[in-house]
């Protein structure tokens, strides 16, 4: 696939554009790590939450869409869909406490939340095996997408892929800060998804296809558009629906939704203006990221089953790309050589911003860690702001250039990077509870991640090793979640709590609701929290039935049963309406 000269010229004033944004706000950012890194906590909301959309946006991520829908039907998005559920109960329960919280990062939390040397060590260990360990190994697979994109739709080798796209990413992320990534992703949310409602107008548009009405009647797709799996087989339903919506939202710490919030989530919460402010940002990010944007993706997958029904015409539509990369992922940019001119560069551009933006966005996150959780913290606690910028700049560099020597090295790794997506099964529900159960303390979260980690290990290589049969991965992933959860709740009773004078602080800063509390702290009896608990509950519930209903009323209409479509959708303004009207009850400062 050739790019002509009106495609290059979109991808060009989309470069440039980028690296503008990062020049104009190189100087504000370097003043000092709270601009670096939290914008001043000055951002509003808006702007928070399409940062974070963007962000989620990866270029791996509709290739994964197209090979949950090729390999098993629209309803194996269920997969990642749960994760809704999750990010709800972080938009009414969390996103007020991480800004009341005042942290850094949220790596910094610990030392708020837990005392000693325990508290120290693991905001030490986790600052660098989450901004170092994990994050480059995250990076490296979206590189690795970006390279596999590259070779289709340009045919340009991985070498070059890495280093023009790291470049000009880099180049204003390691510049700009946090100021620079979210303006720019605002610039991204908007390419990225004309983009991909682009390539879902010209895959109906193939000759094979005929338009969305014979999209949906063709006999290759039909028994593809389930909205939910088959509950006769019960071995896929729970794998695909009930583990993910009844374990999995709540046990896993998953990139973007992390329970109780963290990661990147957690830093763009503490950069908002005001709790307020944090809540509707987080809000405003689940909606477009379970509502807003998996259908243009769904589209094209389903089209794609028509245009290449099978691996083997994916191979021989690309002979020169290496048979080991043809996989199902591989039909989505496989559907983009359909595009014309022009749009085809904004395309180009498009998958370019959703690269750019998760790397840059994981680039800041990572580099706060490294910096004010390790090296301020531990190393050179009483230097200069701009010393600190300039050690975080490095970081950012460093990490880079770590997670693309990982992407070339990442096809003989995936194994490693699978273990690496489990050992956090089980450790979720501490993150949930911490901030009202008074009795956790640092030897929970220490025993929690050791114990995940191992039985990840043990199902990765020893399990069948010793003559046991073999497990699936929703057996594996309970087993896991129910050995963990055991082990750190018993180290929990053990252990003594951190000490009262940092409980008693904490509870004074976060006021939490006090039910979990009264046995350590003195508690205000005018406190208000408990009085929160229902309209929250009721904002969950509501907050979570707008994008479903929403999501699945858009899924039916393009289906072409308006009927039940327009009932979701009415459903949707309902619940919306009575969210809003709940919202005042949830209190703030």
């Amino acid at each position: 696939m050739q790019l002509n000269l009106s495609d290059w010229l979109v991808v060009a004033i989309y470069g440039v554009t980028v690296i503008v944004i990062g020049m104009l706000f190189a100087r504000r950012a370097g003043s000092d790590t709270q601009e670096y890194f939290l914008s001043g906590r000055q951002l509003p909301w808006w702007l928070i939450g399409t940062s974070m959309v963007a962000t989620t946006f990866s270029t791996d991520t509709p290739n994964l869409v197209a090979d949950l829908v090729r390999t098993g039907g629209v309803s194996q998005n269920w997969m990642w869909w749960a994760f809704l559920i999750t990010g709800m109960c972080t938009v009414f329960f969390y996103a007020k406490l991480w800004r009341r919280s005042g942290v850094f990062t949220d790596i910094g939390f610990y030392e708020l939340r837990y005392s000693g040397k325990p508290a120290a060590f693991l905001r030490g260990f986790r600052a660098l095996y989450l901004g170092v360990f994990f994050n480059v190994f995250i990076m490296a697979t979206v590189t690795l997408a970006a390279m596999k994109i590259a070779g289709v739709l340009l045919g340009v080798d991985e070498r070059t892929t890495v280093l023009v796209a790291g470049t000009l990413t880099v180049l204003y992320s390691a510049t700009a800060g946090l100021w620079g990534v979210v303006i720019t992703d605002l610039l991204l949310f908007a390419v990225a998804m004309i983009g991909s409602i682009a390539a879902a107008y010209y895959a109906l548009s193939h000759p094979a296809v005929g338009g969305l009405a014979n999209l949906v009647s063709n006999p290759a797709v039909t028994d593809k558009l389930a909205l939910l799996p088959d509950f006769s087989d019960w071995g896929t339903a729970a794998a695909v629906f009930i583990i993910p919506v009844t374990v999995q939202w709540w046990s896993i710490w998953y990139p973007g939704a992390e329970p109780g919030g963290g990661g990147y989530v957690a830093q763009r919460m503490l950069a908002a203006r005001n709790e307020r402010e944090s809540m509707r940002a987080t809000l405003w990010f689940n909606i477009a990221h379970y509502a807003l944007r998996p259908w243009p993706w769904i589209i094209v997958a389903l089209c794609s089953l028509i245009v290449y029904p099978d691996l083997a015409a994916l191979a021989e539509q690309f002979p020169q790309v290496d048979s080991s990369i043809v996989r199902n992922d591989l039909a989505y940019p496989a559907m983009l050589i359909f595009l014309p001119h022009g749009l085809l560069g904004l395309v180009v551009a498009s998958l370019a911003a959703a690269y750019m933006s998760t790397i840059s966005t994981h680039l800041n996150w990572g580099a706060s860690y490294v910096v004010n959780d390790f090296y301020r913290r531990f190393v050179r606690p009483d230097d200069e702001e701009r010393h600190y910028v300039f050690v975080a700049r490095v970081s950012t560099v460093t990490l880079i250039v770590l997670s693309s020597i990982v992407a070339f090295w990442l096809e003989n790794a995936l194994q490693a990077f699978q273990i690496l997506l489990q050992i956090g099964a089980g450790t979720g529900l501490i993150f949930l509870l911490r901030w009202f159960w008074w009795r956790i303390n640092a030897w929970s979260e220490l025993s929690a991640m050791i114990i995940s980690f191992v039985v990840a290990l043990y199902f990765q290589f020893w399990h069948e090793a010793l003559g046991f049969t073999a497990l699936n991965a929703s057996a594996q992933l309970v087993i896991g979640v129910a050995i963990t959860t055991v082990v750190w709740v018993s180290v929990t009773l053990v252990t003594p709590p951190a000490d009262t004078s940092t409980l008693q602080s904490f509870y004074d800063r976060i006021r939490p609701f006090e039910i979990g509390w009264r046995k350590a702290v003195r508690v205000d009896e005018d406190a208000r929290a408990s009085s929160e608990i229902a309209p929250a509950l009721l904002s969950w519930f509501l907050g979570c039935l707008v994008v479903y209903t929403a999501l699945f009323g858009t899924g039916y209409i393009l289906y072409g049963d308006r009927l039940a479509g327009l009932m979701l959708l009415a459903v949707t303004t309902l619940a919306g309406f009575a969210l809003f009207k709940t919202l005042p009850r949830i209190t703030f400062e």
